[in-house]
């Protein structure tokens, strides 16, 4: 190939770069933020934005907490759901706790995973939400496999096994996730007429692990989304179940009648999706604006 032919190419190389730049790099992304601030699109273009004379609080489409500094549930607010997203509802690290059903056995301080600070099992956080919001609702917040105290109730049966794996005759019996510095009188006296002892900083992992269902009722009093987190942490949304739920507390502390923030809730329930996929859900964000316009909390 000559000089002259390899300069051609090259140039006809360099053109379509140009002309595919000022097309699909410059052309087409001004093209479609203009179509963008179109009314009626612009909002969602924007992000969702929400404002209150001339306040920016935040999206509707990404979900925040309501409460103190010390994470304790504002009384005049509807509370959203768990968020795993740093430090809680944070775009910047969206995520879930990438914990899953096998997740039940809690990292004591000193552990292989978490050498320097204590990680609960899914179980475990599942049970702390049911009693915190059971307790902030004033309702019961137990639930099956989940002890008195918020925790995971889970057994390590120390004995021989048979052929299956399962223990035959235990010898020792452990509470994994009820630490004796903070119990000495675990959910559970006895199991199969061995006492069980509260947990130390032992290995437990020898023995079989046997979550004890409990007295709970096998449909909980708090919902699912009141004790899980979303996928993305980022959740805006709760459920029509978890929202009635807060009703009562809410009404108490505006000093107005349910019935009264019944309306409100309503104004704000989004259908399911295309009328029949998925469930109706509460955006919080709006709903607790709205109430603030209607029914200020009492001082």
């Amino acid at each position: 190939m000559n000089l002259s032919n390899l300069v051609r190419q090259h140039w006809a190389a360099l053109r379509a770069l140009l002309a595919l730049t000022a097309i699909l790099g410059i052309a087409y992304p001004v093209f479609i933020w203009l179509v963008a601030q179109l009314p009626g699109l612009n909002d969602k273009a924007n992000g969702s934005l929400v404002e209150v004379d001339g306040k920016l609080l935040g999206s509707s489409l990404i979900g925040q907490s309501f409460t103190d500094a010390d994470g304790t549930a504002l009384p005049q607010y509807f509370q959203s759901r768990a968020s795993a997203a740093g430090d809680g509802y944070d775009p910047m690290a969206t995520s879930a706790s990438n914990l899953g059903p096998e997740s039940i056995v809690d990292t004591p301080v000193g552990g292989a995973d978490n050498p320097t600070e204590a990680k609960p099992s899914l179980l475990t956080l599942v049970c702390e939400r049911s009693a915190t919001v059971g307790k902030t609702e004033g309702v019961d917040g137990t639930r099956p496999f989940c002890t008195g105290g918020g925790a995971g109730a889970v057994l390590s049966v120390i004995g021989p096994r048979d052929a299956q794996g399962n223990v035959v005759k235990p010898t020792r019996v452990v509470s994994v996730n009820e630490p004796c510095a903070t119990t000495q009188t675990p959910f559970l006296d006895t199991y199969e007429g061995v006492r069980v002892e509260c947990a130390t900083d032992e290995d437990y992992s020898i023995g079989q692990l046997v979550p004890i269902r409990g007295r709970a009722p096998a449909d909980p009093v708090v919902p699912a989304d009141a004790v899980t987190a979303s996928g993305s942490g980022l959740d805006p949304h709760i459920s029509i179940p978890y929202a009635d739920l807060q009703v009562s507390r809410v009404a108490t502390a505006r000093g107005v009648s349910p019935e009264q923030v019944r309306e409100v809730l309503a104004a704000h329930t989004d259908g399911r999706f295309l009328g029949f996929v998925g469930e109706p859900t509460v955006n919080v964000l709006q709903l607790n604006l709205d109430l603030d316009q209607k029914y200020p909390a009492k001082s």
